[in-house]
């Protein structure tokens, strides 16, 4: 069966009748990206305006831009004018992550319809976030979900992010491979943050979470660095290489599905990770690679490493676990090479004073293991199971589908 998104259910669903007269006579704007097409591929911002006694009065882009052009973190994007359409086009990855007064002016409803990666670090999640905590409190204000699948599914990995480390990378205290869509989210963080927002989410039709990406329709890349399905199944381990010194091969065709660094001999560290993590090289293939970036880290060096390849028919989501595995490669290389600088210094992601993988992980459990040369693999992993059975036990009553 065919997968409507929340796009398809609202735009040309029978289902979303009901959807569609609720907009009647209103002010809609549209926080998109890219990838916010419909079934067909046709941008949505091109469908608003079909819909019937509705007037379209502003966009919203969120990091990297409304058009997906900003290539790095940091990198902010100006407010514009659409070309074609003639409104506003709002940046919130600008002078500021927040809307403005002036902007919440413009809507009466604002749409959201972003393809997230359910990884915490990816920022259209804190963007969500914040949008929920910027319309609290205004009746008159509605945010709507266009709900699209969680490339990822319901598994969950990774460490819950410790108070005191939120920031735009940690909205909060949840594992870094979260299990929920966008709109499940938007529903667990207006309970927990005990937020009064006029929220509504307009759900997908005929998803199903043990087949995460649906076959029927075309990964188009939400993020310059996020080019394939494949490269979301492993973003929740190689985000991690952001506050390394290796390279996450940004600046490459395999950007976040590879590692590498010129300085370590990858050989040792295969070795490492075969006598003391076998497990975690099950459920994917870890080809030996060379690339020399073009840009970013190491940029025209190159780079021996691995390609974590989790295209068809070799992965096993069951098996494959790439937050413990990069946490693992972590681990091989300061052990290997002691003196080599592993953690990159601040900032990253406006947080100017945090160690970057403290800031990513949310806390100082991953390195403080990585760092610990009498701490075993079984201890990092049962604190990990941890963390992950009880967010699972909790975020379960929020599942949707």
């Amino acid at each position: 069966m065919s997968v409507l998104f929340g796009c398809d259910v609202l735009l040309d669903a029978d289902d979303g009748k009901a959807f569609r007269d609720a907009l009647r006579g209103r002010r809609v704007a549209l926080l998109a990206h890219p990838a916010s097409v419909d079934a067909a591929l046709k941008p949505v911002w091109l469908r608003i305006p079909e819909l019937p006694e509705v007037t379209f009065s502003a966009l919203f882009g969120p990091q990297h831009g409304f058009g997906g052009e900003k290539q790095d973190n940091m990198v902010e994007t100006a407010d514009s004018v659409h070309p074609d359409l003639h409104i506003p086009v709002f940046s919130l990855y600008g002078e500021t992550r927040r809307l403005k007064p002036e902007w919440i002016d413009t809507f009466d409803v604002l749409l959201l319809d972003l393809q997230d990666v359910g990884v915490r670090v990816y920022t259209f999640l804190t963007t969500l976030g914040y949008l929920l905590e910027d319309l609290a409190g205004r009746p008159d204000k509605e945010l709507w979900v266009l709900d699209r699948p969680n490339p990822v599914g319901r598994s969950v990995e990774g460490f819950t992010l410790e108070p005191g480390f939120e920031s735009f990378v940690g909205a909060g205290p949840f594992p870094m491979r979260h299990g929920l869509t966008l709109g499940e989210f938007a529903r667990w963080y207006r309970a927990f943050r005990r937020l009064d927002t006029n929220l509504t989410v307009v759900p997908m039709d005929g998803w199903d979470p043990g087949l995460p990406w649906p076959r029927d329709r075309v990964w188009l890349q939400p993020s310059p660095n996020m080019p394939s399905v494949e490269t979301a199944r492993s973003y929740p381990g190689t985000v991690m290489i952001e506050g390394v010194t290796l390279s996450e091969a940004r600046g490459t065709t395999r950007p976040l599905a590879m590692v590498g660094d010129p300085r370590v001999e990858w050989r040792l560290v295969r070795s490492w990770l075969e006598s003391h993590v076998p497990q975690l090289l099950e459920g994917f293939f870890l080809r030996d690679v060379a690339f020399e970036p073009t840009f970013h880290k190491h940029a025209g060096r190159v780079c021996g490493g691995f390609e974590l390849v989790t295209a068809d028919p070799v992965r096993d989501d069951r098996r494959y676990r790439p937050y413990r595995l990069v946490a693992a490669i972590f681990k091989a290389v300061r052990t290997i090479y002691p003196d080599l600088p592993l953690w990159t210094d601040p900032p990253y992601e406006y947080e100017f004073t945090t160690v970057p993988i403290d800031v990513i992980t949310g806390g100082t459990r991953l390195r403080r293991w990585v760092e610990d040369s009498d701490a075993t693999y079984a201890q990092f992993d049962a604190a990990l199971v941890a963390d992950e059975e009880l967010w699972l036990e909790h975020a379960c009553g929020y599942y949707r589908y």
